[in-house]
């Protein structure tokens, strides 16, 4: 017949040996269904672990590497999303600075029947010469004749060449604003010898006259007498 303390010591060797069966499966059963999160898990721990390496340590990724695994990564997040992967931007040569590409220089033309303006500019809008007859010596109304408005086109063709701005445009617009005396005469001037050195480098003619349609009442008319 066995002892009082013998019994109470082989239940507690059979409860301890159940209950470590109990925890090794449950254990079992946790690494068979943990599913990707044990991984994640692991990757992390390992990520923790790995030493980070010194500022003095020469990098061992390339930028080439580099740039390769980004187009990598974007590809499959790409492909992930269901979308098509980014085209390779093509290279292209910058513009100049405040030049618009392809824009020509530009000759105006602003004549009216009081005064001829000429005014020359850049592809960018900027001002190279700009002159009127009332600065070449006509006063009051000569300013508005024929003879005002050829002479100070001449004059600003001959500055133009002056400053070697023949070597330097390429194109040519001429720009035509009103209907004064002076649109024919700087028409006649770049077609003779004094516009030999830009004729050939006109590569358009736009007329840029304002029309009035509607708008405020016109002023009442002048009457004599």
């Amino acid at each position: 017949m066995m002892n009082r303390s013998t019994t109470s010591r082989l239940l507690a060797n059979t409860t301890s040996l159940q209950v470590t069966r109990s925890f090794s499966q449950t254990c079992r059963q946790q690494q068979q269904y943990a599913g990707p999160m044990s991984l994640l898990r692991n990757l992390g721990r390992q990520t923790r672990s790995t030493p980070k390496p010194s500022a003095d340590e020469p990098k061992q990724q390339s930028g080439v590497d580099r740039i390769l695994g980004q187009d990598l990564i974007n590809d499959t997040v790409s492909r992930a999303l269901n979308r098509p992967a980014q085209p390779e931007a093509s290279y292209e040569e910058p513009a100049e600075k405040g030049v618009p590409r392809g824009e020509p220089y530009h000759f105006h033309v602003y004549s009216h029947k009081h005064n001829s303006h000429i005014t020359v500019t850049r592809p960018n809008r900027e001002p190279i010469l700009s002159v009127s007859a009332g600065n070449i010596g006509f006063r009051k109304s000569k300013r508005g004749s024929y003879d005002a408005a050829y002479q100070v086109t001449a004059y600003a063709l001959d500055k133009l060449n002056q400053m070697g701005m023949h070597h330097e445009i390429n194109t040519l617009e001429v720009v035509l604003r009103g209907f004064g005396t002076g649109r024919e005469a700087a028409t006649k001037v770049l077609l003779g010898n004094e516009g030999r050195l830009l004729r050939d480098k006109i590569t358009k003619v736009s007329d840029s006259t304002k029309i009035k349609f509607g708008g405020t009442r016109s002023p009442k008319p002048r009457r004599l007498g």
